[in-house]
């Protein structure tokens, strides 16, 4: 399974950006995609999830800015952002989980950078 993120970008605060992420390989359902962020410094945080069924979670700092969508057929998870604040920039990484086994795998992009200037 691979990953490939696009989308991030320098942007001022309250504006927006799409970032999209496209999972290549062998995928099957059901599966969670998502997308988690970093910044210097600190740990890897969740950002949103959405599962195959359709089912969204949001961290409570992008609640009301942010919104997780996906396209089954096309294997792909956008994450539009709205709203932006200097302390959403971060490295946003994409990740595909298996959630159909037990011992489902985890699988990760590269990550792609979302600078907000104040």
């Amino acid at each position: 399974v691979q990953l490939q993120a696009s989308g991030g970008g320098l942007v001022q605060a309250g504006g927006s950006l799409r970032l999209s992420c496209t999972i290549s390989g062998n995928i099957f359902s059901p599966n969670r995609m998502g997308w988690y962020r970093q910044a210097p410094g600190n740990q890897r945080d969740l950002v949103a999830t959405i599962t195959s069924g359709g089912s969204t979670n949001y961290a409570d700092s992008v609640k009301g800015r942010f919104t997780i969508s996906r396209d089954n057929a096309m294997n792909t998870v956008y994450l539009q952002m709205n709203g932006l604040k200097p302390e959403d920039t971060a490295v946003y990484l994409c990740n595909f989980k298996e959630t159909w086994r037990a011992s489902g795998m985890d699988y990760w992009g590269k990550g792609t950078q979302v600078t907000v200037s104040s």
